[in-house]
């Protein structure tokens, strides 16, 4: 059984990272589908730049074991302003509704393993191991 909960782990932690990682070109190539986005949203280009930072430490940390949860936090954190980008500003017309879609997966899974790995989240004033 023990396997088979590392190869969950595994499997939902390459999801995010791939989710993540493939955007990662576009907004480090100043794509004009990139720009546009970070245009309406009116964070063009340090928002762009800084967000494709954040994602790629983001897939960095979720793929090292002892950094797991730091980066299913912040891998969640970065979707959940994803999704909220769509309903405010950038609505879910085609191409956008499947850019929703991956954040919203991408937020799920990085829950699901921050599920996995609930008991490394360090508590204040407490010791973990």
């Amino acid at each position: 059984m023990a396997k088979l909960f590392t190869y969950i782990d595994w499997t939902l932690r390459i999801i995010v990272a791939v989710i993540l990682g493939q955007t990662l070109f576009f907004k480090f190539s100043g794509a004009p589908e990139s720009v546009e986005i970070f245009t309406k949203l009116g964070i063009e280009p340090y928002g762009r730049i800084g967000i494709g930072i954040a994602e790629l430490i983001a897939v960095i940390l979720i793929l090292i074991p002892r950094t797991v949860t730091l980066g299913a936090l912040l891998s969640g954190g970065l979707m959940a302003g994803a999704l909220m980008s769509h309903i405010t500003k950038l609505g879910f017309a085609g191409e956008m509704a499947s850019l929703a879609t991956l954040a919203v997966v991408a937020g799920l899974v990085s829950a699901g393993v921050l599920w996995i790995h609930r008991r490394k989240i360090p508590v204040i004033g407490k010791k973990f191991t």
